[in-house]
């Protein structure tokens, strides 16, 4: 996990208001490869191992092991990444980029495509796999543990429901881009309805964008 993640994000059980603190054993450039994030609210611990951290909500300590056991890079497909990331917007981009679903298994291909961005796979096995630039897996779910308006981009893989929707919004820098793929019908005007900007719907897939100007990301923010 990169060290500065901890900037963006939050408590599972306390909500987006609620951030983390730091823990950590073992740091090597810049990332956390084992320790523990805290919250001081609820007093809640959410352990991190194999550079993996592990944000279900009453995950114990033993449990990472298990979500390191597969192969994040799997799912190495070129193609699959190159469209995430020109849907996305990333080119020349720097900041935080979120990869939910199936597709989390593509973020080290999208890093390695967008060097200046770190790529957080997400979903409920995202821990599965071993460290790689630029990507930082962290296992949680439904409710997407960030700060709003702290990511530079969003992608839903395998669709997403109108709470998941919200989410992907309330999490986005003002704008950027979120991408639905595997979009029931009807997301396109959902997300409309939730105040954002509809830029392509075709065939399964749904980009929206943020109202508002960019905002120019935090010198922490970047690598």
């Amino acid at each position: 996990m990169y060290i500065l993640l901890t900037d963006v994000i939050t408590c599972p059980r306390c909500g987006p208001e609620m951030g983390l603190i730091l823990l950590a054993d073992r740091v090597e450039e810049r990332r956390v490869l084992s320790g523990r994030l805290g919250c001081a609210n609820c007093r809640e611990t959410y352990p991190i191992a194999g550079g993996a951290v592990d944000l279900r909500v009453g995950a114990g300590e033993g449990e990472v092991g298990a979500l390191i056991d597969g192969d994040l890079g799997s799912g190495d497909s070129q193609e699959g990444a190159v469209r995430i990331a020109a849907l996305l917007g990333l080119a020349g981009a720097r900041g935080t980029v979120l990869v939910a679903g199936p597709g989390a298994a593509l973020a080290p291909a999208v890093a390695a495509l967008v060097p200046e961005v770190e790529v957080v796979a997400f979903g409920p096995h995202a821990g599965a796999g071993e460290e790689a630039p630029g990507v930082s897996r962290v296992a949680g779910g439904p409710a997407l543990p960030f700060r709003a308006r702290s990511l530079h981009g969003v992608a839903l893989t395998g669709g997403a429901d109108d709470a998941l929707l919200a989410e992907g919004l309330r999490v986005l820098a003002a704008g950027s881009r979120l991408l639905v793929e595997g979009a029931a019908p009807g997301t396109a005007e959902r997300l409309g309805a939730m105040g954002a900007e509809v830029l392509l719907e075709q065939e399964g897939v749904v980009v929206a964008r943020s109202r508002g100007e960019l905002v120019p990301l935090r010198v922490n923010a970047l690598r």
